[in-house]
């Protein structure tokens, strides 16, 4: 299933916004990327592909909060009463009204324990989502850009951002929680942030963890980190926008919660399709896909040759029948359909020897008139070869039934047709 996953805007959508978007195939591999307005945008290239919006990091704050044990917090239980547990926990640590807020909590969270919860602007989200509706894209996802938890690297990292005129730094990872922190790309908020982590071995040196730190920029300020970290002597990798929103859309996080949340069957369906667009595209499943496809051809190649076996044994067999027609009739020179022409040559043997088969008029006459009830007469006879037409004939259904299994113990059939009764031996058609 391919993707498309774009960027939202900082402000809120009008006419003029564009979009930062990713196309993607596999979700690790860009095939476009590109900025638009919503109505341009591309769709995803395969049917049942999805679009996934891309919160900016600064555009999210990160609260940790210990919700009341046994309050559900499924996925078809985010209710009214679960917000407003949120809005009471969060109303003193933000600086908006807690009600214009739109809040997402953490997936795999459990009452009872601390969990992360996502915090941003409602009206902002829910007009950038309805702005890309209206343009024919709706959105599957929302991610965010950046999620508190193990990194890449297993340790605390660092991506600068932004402009050179306004720079700024996402740290993750940081502290015993793994949070996600926004700073400005500075010499002192750099330092703020090393010194706010814990120690990275018992020695607590320093130096430690300044080596554990990884630090990664985007190339529009890949300059100016290196000149603020140069002191420091640290190694800065390039990180693009495409390289932030594949990582963000691979993630577990969903911010459509609550009011924005999706029905339970959008979220089977979206999960069955990323597991199969897993299954036929991602790098991870290659060998898989290898696997399947010499499975698929070993079969291929044993049905064929299965096939190949029975043509050889049914052949073998029509040319036994074959042989056994014209060695036992040495007259019949050209074999057209076996049991028939020999069928025949026998009625012709019998023929001449005055002998009878099953299908000629005595027998067929002498199986009806041992059948028939007692005082059943017909009224006239047809004969063809192989069967008889008794007109005249008018049987109980019980009589019937009795008429058709003696028949058909002597070898016959036997039916009633318009106030007939026709007989036939079992071997005529």
């Amino acid at each position: 299933m391919s993707t498309l996953i774009l960027f939202l805007p900082p402000a809120r959508p009008g006419p003029a916004t564009e979009y930062s978007y990713t196309l993607t195939a596999d979700g690790h591999t860009a095939l476009r990327h590109a900025t638009a307005p919503a109505a341009l945008l591309p769709e995803p290239t395969r049917p049942g592909g999805e679009v996934v919006a891309v919160v900016p990091a600064r555009a999210l704050s990160w609260q940790r909060v210990s919700l009341p044990p046994g309050l559900p917090l499924g996925a078809g239980q985010q209710t009214p009463r679960l917000r407003s547990v949120l809005e009471g926990l969060l109303e003193d640590r933000v600086l908006d009204d807690a009600a214009q807020l739109h809040f997402a909590i953490a997936p795999g969270a459990h009452a009872g324990s601390p969990v992360w919860v996502a915090v941003c602007d409602r009206a902002w989200l829910r007009e950038n989502l309805q702005a890309l509706e209206a343009a024919g894209r709706r959105v599957s996802r929302v991610v965010p850009e950046f999620a508190p938890g193990p990194t890449a690297s297993g340790g605390p990292e660092l991506c600068a951002l932004g402009t050179p005129e306004e720079a700024y730094v996402v740290l993750t990872g940081q502290g015993p929680e793994q949070g996600v922190a926004v700073l400005p790309l500075t010499h002192m908020a750099l330092t703020l942030a090393r010194t706010g982590m814990p120690p990275a071995g018992a020695s607590g040196a320093g130096g430690e963890e300044n080596d554990a730190l990884m630090v990664r920029a985007e190339p529009a300020v890949a300059a100016l980190a290196e000149r603020t970290l140069g002191q420091q002597g640290q190694r800065i990798a390039l990180h693009t926008s495409t390289q932030r929103a594949l990582d963000a859309a691979r993630g577990d996080w969903d911010l459509a919660q609550f009011d924005l949340a999706s029905t339970g069957r959008t979220r089977a369906v979206r999960k069955v399709g990323s597991a199969m667009s897993a299954a036929l595209y991602a790098p991870q499943w290659r060998a898989a896909r290898w696997g399947a496809g010499l499975l698929v051809v070993a079969h291929v190649v044993g049905l064929n040759a299965w096939a190949w076996q029975e043509r050889q044994s049914l052949a073998a067999k029509q040319a036994g029948v074959r042989n056994a027609l014209t060695q036992t009739f040495p007259q019949v020179q050209v074999v057209v359909d076996a049991p028939v022409q020999m069928e025949r040559e026998l009625a012709l043997l019998r023929q001449a020897a005055g002998s009878v088969s099953a299908r000629d008029l005595e027998p067929l006459l002498a199986a009806a008139g041992a059948a028939l009830p007692n005082g059943r007469q017909p009224t006239g006879i047809e004969y063809t070869p192989g069967e008889l037409r008794l007109r005249g004939v008018a049987l109980e259904p019980d009589e019937e039934a009795a008429l058709s299994a003696r028949l058909q113990a002597a070898g016959y059939r036997a039916r009633l047709d318009d106030g007939s009764l026709l007989l036939r031996a079992e071997g005529a058609p």
